[in-house]
């Protein structure tokens, strides 16, 4: 359970083999393919090699094209599957060939077709929609749209607001244009929508004075006919809008049985567009070709089994300590520590050449998350999620440790669900005393809502072991660094300060009552600060480290604080869900009480999972990443297949 040690791998192949070598280092997947060093670089400046092109933009698009065409098929025919199933599992080979990958473009090509049609029919449907709504205020003339008027008359259709009277602007209308007249076509909550006649030497002054009333022309260019005669039209054109786009629906529907064909051409893509990224790395001249990157010591073996198979020359060498803030990172645990994967990703891998927190992470972690949330119930929950998940979807990679997380921690919680008797909170108490029993609950060896100040000391003393593990891993790296001074001086303070404390605690409290303790307690407090002082001259923090490492400690009361918030929430809420039923339990109050406990805990449940977790990952990042974690690692990402809706059988 470490960081995996690498080697620098440096290769050169003939040319003809480039394409084949890649491949193959796909299907073993343990190379990761780096920038060359600048002494390459500059011989590419001098014309001596130049770096290799591959076709990635146009691979790229062509995935694009794929996965619009399987979210066409996702929207027009959904896939129907369990909620919970596998990817299938393919042969690595499988997902390396090319085949079947131009029917599958043609494919995604006519159904990309088929969805800019229905696009532009639901623009053309939007329009005549419009003209409809536009055209309906005037369903009640009977005159011809297009019509402008005669030769010495002029029309003009327009709307008016309703707010005011009408009669005021017909007698404004009268006295600036005496041969114009208003006609009122229909009416609605907001406008009036009137027919101006009008003399055509008139028609100015008549037109200036309805703009004082707000007066708006209408906007009906291009339409023919009357309203109605417009509506009927664009009716019949939306109906057989309509057929077409559902026919183009249909079309598009139809081919769902092709969408694995898609989804595999996808995921070929997908791995080739990885392929072409690396190739773009190498650099070669007319003939060869040059790779360099980096490979894990323990897949050496099985990389040169390989490369026997080529005509190539090929070196590896482990990397300079200068050298280690280039190497990437891949971490190495067991089932147990594999876990908290996902919780090292999400803060950041740890610098090469340093040491792996997982292992040394894992129980605390599993640890305090159980204390936080401590119920049988919430535990069982968790357990029956993660085992379910892992049967059915078979996880793999952050998925996979995601799960395991969730079981462990369920085993944890209900762990220490048992130790406080706590199961749903109080449930099994409360349903007693529905019934007219006087049972006290569960056994429990503490309680949290009893025994708060008990638990309080004891997060603490779980604090002080957590910081202490961190510190003795520090003290081990600068050991192995050959800086031991620098821990004493460091770390060695604290711990003589920390045994100083505790035995002159020992004889205050009267637990252990000599006088020989006392004066030892203080003697080490004193040292423990002598201590404290030069190593400040050592790039330490003189006594603000005491006080931060007591800040420290005291940051461990959140596990009393969430554990305590978790029970106290869970009993509010079995106390109202019982309340119906104290005169005797009934169909209506046992319905009202299976409701507000089914939906009391769901949201308690959810708090505490989403609480717990947060509150676990400050405690592991700052409190205890903060003694000894040296972060910045860059992870490994090698040359492997990419597949986003199958896996590749593990070889």
């Amino acid at each position: 359970m470490a960081i995996v040690k690498m080697k620098r791998l440096r290769l050169m192949l003939v040319r003809s083999q480039k394409e084949e070598l890649l491949r193959e280092l796909t299907r073993l997947g343990c190379v990761q393919v780096s920038e060359m060093e600048e002494e390459l670089q500059e011989q590419e400046s001098q014309g001596l090699v130049r770096r290799e092109s591959s076709e990635l933009t146009a691979l790229k698009t062509r995935h694009a094209a794929l996965e619009r065409a399987l979210e066409l098929l996702r929207r027009y025919a959904p896939e129907k599957k369990p909620l919970l199933s596998a990817k299938p599992e393919l042969e690595s080979r499988v997902l390396l060939e090319t085949e079947g990958l131009e029917d599958a473009l043609k494919l995604a090509a006519a159904l990309d077709e088929r969805e800019d049609r229905i696009r532009r029919i639901t623009a053309e449907e939007s329009r005549q929609r419009s003209l409809i709504e536009s055209l309906t205020p005037w369903t009640e003339l009977d005159l011809p749209l297009e019509t402008e008027g005669t030769e010495r008359a002029a029309v003009v259709l327009g709307s008016l607001s309703n707010r005011i009277p009408l009669e005021q602007v017909e007698n404004a209308l009268e006295t600036a244009a005496e041969e114009a007249e208003l006609f009122l076509v229909s009416m609605d909550r907001s406008q009036r929508y009137v027919l101006l006649l009008a003399a055509r030497e008139q028609l100015t002054a008549a037109q200036e004075c309805l703009r004082g009333f707000g007066f708006s022309a209408a906007s009906l260019s291009g339409c023919t006919g009357t309203a109605r005669d417009g509506i009927a039209a664009a009716e019949k054109s939306l109906e057989e809008l309509a057929a077409e786009k559902g026919t183009l629906a249909g079309e598009i529907a139809a081919e769902a049985p092709r969408r694995e064909e898609l989804q595999l051409a996808a995921d070929r893509l997908a791995t080739r567009i990885g392929m072409a990224e690396a190739e773009e790395k190498l650099y070669g001249t007319g003939s060869s070709v040059v790779l360099e990157g980096w490979v894990p010591a323990e897949k050496e073996d099985e990389l040169a089994r390989l490369l026997e198979g080529f005509t190539c020359a090929w070196e590896t060498e482990e990397p300079a300590e200068d050298e280690y803030p280039q190497v990437p990172v891949k971490l190495k645990n067991n089932k147990f520590s594999n876990a908290l994967n996902m919780v090292t990703n999400m803060y950041s891998l740890p610098a090469y050449g340093t040491v792996d927190p997982n292992p040394i992470m894992a129980p605390f972690f599993i640890l305090f998350y159980g204390l936080m949330m401590a119920d049988m119930g919430y535990g069982l929950i968790m357990i029956a999620a993660a085992l379910v998940a892992m049967k059915k979807i078979k996880p793999r990679g952050g998925t996979l440790a995601f799960c395991q997380l969730l079981l462990y921690a369920g085993v944890s919680t209900f762990v220490m669900g048992a130790l406080t008797g706590s199961l749903f909170g109080n449930a099994p108490e409360v349903i007693a005393g529905m019934f007219g029993s006087e049972w006290k609950g569960l056994p429990a060896l503490f309680s949290p809502v009893k025994d708060s100040t008990l638990v309080l000391y004891g997060a603490m003393a779980l604090g002080v072991i957590h910081l202490n593990v961190g510190m003795i891993v520090s003290f081990l790296e600068k050991k192995r660094a050959g800086n031991v001074m620098d821990g004493v001086f460091e770390e060695g303070p604290l711990w003589v300060m920390l045994l100083g404390g505790v035995l002159l605690a020992l004889d205050l409290l009267g637990v252990l009552k000599a006088q020989a303790l006392h004066y030892t307690g203080l003697a080490l407090l004193i040292v423990g600060g002598v201590m404290l002082l030069y190593g400040a001259g050592r790039h330490a923090k003189g006594f603000g480290k005491v006080t931060a490492w007591f800040g420290d400690i005291l940051s461990y009361s959140r596990i009393m604080a969430l554990m305590l918030a978790g029970g106290v929430v869970a009993q509010v809420f079995n106390t109202i869900a019982a309340m119906p039923s104290e005169n005797g339990v009934t169909v209506f109050s046992g319905i009202i009480f299976l409701l507000i406990f089914l939906v009391g805990h769901a949201l308690n449940f959810g708090l505490n999972l989403l609480g717990c977790f947060v509150h676990d990952l400050r405690l592991q990042c700052l409190e205890f990443f903060g003694k000894f974690y040296q972060d910045g690692g860059k992870p490994f990402r090698p040359l492997e297949i990419h597949s986003k809706y199958a896996v590749a059988k593990e070889e």
